[in-house]
C-alpha cells in the first residue's frame, strides 16, 4: 500500500522539484527492508525517517521537525493522493499566506472499495465530519491528520503532537485545539482529495477501535477539561435508549435508504443499532481509563501495529507525512 500511495506523487500535477516527501517508519515497525523497497527510486525527493519513540504523534513530530519546506503535509500511509492534491494545498496556501491558515483536504474512501452501510456511517460525523460544512471554512476540529497541511512556523509556534498522553487517537484534535488558542483558521479545501485504501472497516473490527478512542478521548478531555468529551455522551445516550434486536443491521445492505417508508425506517434503525453495538465496548474501556494510567504503549499500538488508519470524528492516524 505505502508503494501505491508513493506512486500517487508521481502523479501529481506539480512539477517533482516543488515538493518533497518525508516517509516517517515507526521505530517499532517490525519490517525496514519492506518500507525501504516500497519507497525505491523516485522522480521526486524523498526521505526515510525513523521516530524516536513508538506511536504516531512521535513520528508526526520526527516528520515536521525534518520538513524543510516552509508548509508541511500530513498524510497517512493508506491514501493515495489524486493529481491534483498538491496543486491544490499548494494554491489555497498561495491565497493565504498568513502562518495561522491551515489547509484541510477530503478523505474519501477507495473507489476501489466495495461501501457497506457501516462505512456509510462512519463518514456520517463518527470518522471524518465533512458533512457539517457548508463552505470552505472549517474549525481547529476538522484539521484531520490524514489530509491537512500547515505553515511549519504555525507548527513550531504551537509546539508539536503531545507523544506521552496521545500517542495515537485524538493528536490532530488536541493539536488543532491548542493552535485554536493561536489564531488558527482552518479552510476546508474538497478537491484536494486523497482515496483511503482501508478495507476491513468492519462493525467487528470497530468494537477494538472503540475501547482505544475511549482511552484517548479520557485523555483529552483530561487534559481539557473545559471540552465535552463527544463520544462518551454519544454512547451513553446509545446504551441507555431502548435496546434494538440487530434486525436493521442484517437488512440495511439489503434495502435501499430512498426505498418509499421501509428503506428510511431501515437506515435510522441500523445507525442506532451501530452505536448501540459499540457503546458496551467503549464505555467499558472509558471505565478502565478512568482507574489508572494508562499505557501509551496500549494506545500507541493500534489493531493493525498503528499505522495507516483513519480514525474516529476528526481522528485519523498513519504513518507517512509529506513537506510540499
Amino acid at each position: 500500500m505505502l508503494e501505491r500511495v508513493l506512486d500517487g506523487y508521481a502523479r501529481q500535477t506539480v512539477e517533482p522539484d516543488r515538493f518533497e516527501v518525508l516517509v516517517v517508519m515507526d521505530c517499532a515497525d517490525p519490517d525496514p527492508a519492506a518500507v525501504d523497497a516500497a519507497i525505491g527510486t523516485r522522480a521526486y525527493r524523498i526521505r526515510r525517517l525513523v521516530g524516536h519513540r513508538p506511536g504516531l504523534s512521535a513520528n508526526r513530530n520526527t516528520g515536521w521537525a525534518a520538513a524543510e519546506a516552509p508548509i508541511v503535509l500530513f498524510t497517512d500511509n493508506d491514501t493515495i493522493p489524486v493529481p491534483e492534491f498538491l496543486a491544490e494545498h499548494l494554491e489555497w496556501h498561495r491565497r493565504n499566506p498568513e502562518d495561522e491558515v491551515a489547509v484541510s483536504g477530503h478523505v474519501r474512501w477507495a473507489p476501489e472499495l466495495k461501501l457497506t452501510p457501516f462505512m456509510r456511517w462512519l463518514d456520517e460525523g463518527v470518522q471524518f465530519d465533512y458533512h457539517s460544512l457548508p463552505g470552505d471554512e472549517g474549525t481547529w476540529a476538522h484539521l484531520y491528520g490524514a489530509n491537512s497541511s500547515i505553515k511549519k512556523r504555525m507548527l513550531e509556534r504551537v509546539g508539536g503532537y503531545d507523544e506521552d498522553r496521545l500517542p495515537y487517537l485524538y493528536e490532530d484534535m488536541d493539536w488543532g485545539y491548542r493552535a485554536s488558542k493561536h489564531g488558527l483558521r482552518v479552510l476546508y479545501n474538497r478537491r484536494a482529495l486523497v482515496d483511503h485504501v482501508r478495507p476491513g472497516m468492519t462493525l467487528e473490527f470497530w468494537k477494538e477501535k472503540a475501547r482505544r478512542m475511549a482511552a484517548a478521548e479520557r485523555q483529552f478531555v483530561t487534559k481539557h477539561p473545559e471540552m465535552e468529551p463527544w463520544f462518551h455522551k454519544k454512547f451513553s445516550a446509545a446504551a441507555a435508549a431502548p435496546q434494538l434486536r440487530g434486525r436493521a443491521i442484517k437488512l440495511v445492505p439489503y434495502v435501499p435508504e430512498w426505498v418509499p417508508w421501509l428503506g428510511p425506517r431501515v437506515w435510522r434503525n441500523a445507525r442506532r443499532a451501530y452505536w448501540q453495538v459499540l457503546a458496551p465496548h467503549f464505555l467499558e474501556a472509558w471505565e478502565e481509563a478512568a482507574s489508572g494510567p494508562m499505557s501509551t504503549e496500549w494506545l500507541a499500538a493500534s489493531a493493525d501495529g498503528g499505522r495507516g488508519q483513519s480514525t474516529a470524528g476528526s481522528r485519523s492516524a498513519g504513518s507517512s507525512s509529506g513537506g510540499s
